[in-house]
C-alpha cells in the first residue's frame, strides 16, 4: 500500500528505535483485514486513506495509541460501542474508534463518511457539564499522529 498520509508514522515506526530489549514498534494488520473491518463497519465501502493508512501501519498496535488491553481492532470496536449503549449515547454516522483510554468512558474516533483525511473527534461520555460529548479536535488523522509522536519524541506523554 502506497503511504500518502502517514509518512511520518511510516518514517517513526518505534518508540524506542535505539533500545535493544524494548523498541515498541508499531503492528500491522493486512490489506484483507482492513477489508474485512470496512465490511462490517462501514457497510463495504472503503474506509479513509488515512484511517487505512494508519490500519495497514499499525492496526495491531501503535505506541502514541492507547488500546487498552484488546487483542484486535473488532475488540476496540466493539468496546466504543458498548461505551456508547452503557451511556445511553449514540454516533448515527459511521465511525471507526482509534483510541480508548479512561476506565472505559472515552475514545477518539473518525468518521467514515469525511474526507480521506478524515478530523479526529472525542467522545466523552460521562455527563459534565464543562465537557462536551463530541468534540472536534481540530486536526485530520495525519495531523493528530504527528502531534502526538512530535509530542512523544521529546519526552511528554502523548496522551
Amino acid at each position: 500500500m502506497e503511504i500518502n498520509f502517514l509518512k511520518y508514522l511510516r518514517d517513526n515506526p518505534s518508540a524506542y528505535p535505539n533500545d535493544d530489549d524494548y523498541r515498541g514498534t508499531i503492528k500491522p494488520i493486512s490489506l484483507q483485514e482492513i477489508e474485512y473491518l470496512e465490511q462490517l463497519y462501514n457497510n463495504n465501502n472503503p474506509f479513509p486513506k488515512a484511517l487505512k493508512e494508519l490500519l495497514y501501519l499499525a492496526g495491531n498496535g501503535c505506541y502514541i495509541l492507547e488500546t487498552g488491553l484488546f487483542e484486535n481492532q473488532e475488540e476496540i470496536q466493539t468496546e466504543a460501542r458498548e461505551i456508547l449503549e452503557k451511556y445511553n449515547k449514540n454516533i448515527s454516522r459511521p465511525f471507526f474508534a482509534i483510541d480508548i483510554y479512561n476506565s472505559g468512558d472515552q475514545f477518539l474516533f473518525v468518521y467514515l463518511d469525511e474526507e480521506e483525511n478524515p478530523l479526529v473527534y472525542q467522545a466523552y461520555l460521562p455527563i459534565n457539564d464543562n465537557i462536551p460529548t463530541y468534540k472536534n479536535l481540530n486536526k485530520n488523522l495525519s495531523d493528530f499522529i504527528q502531534h502526538r509522536i512530535e509530542t512523544f519524541k521529546k519526552g511528554y506523554n502523548p496522551f
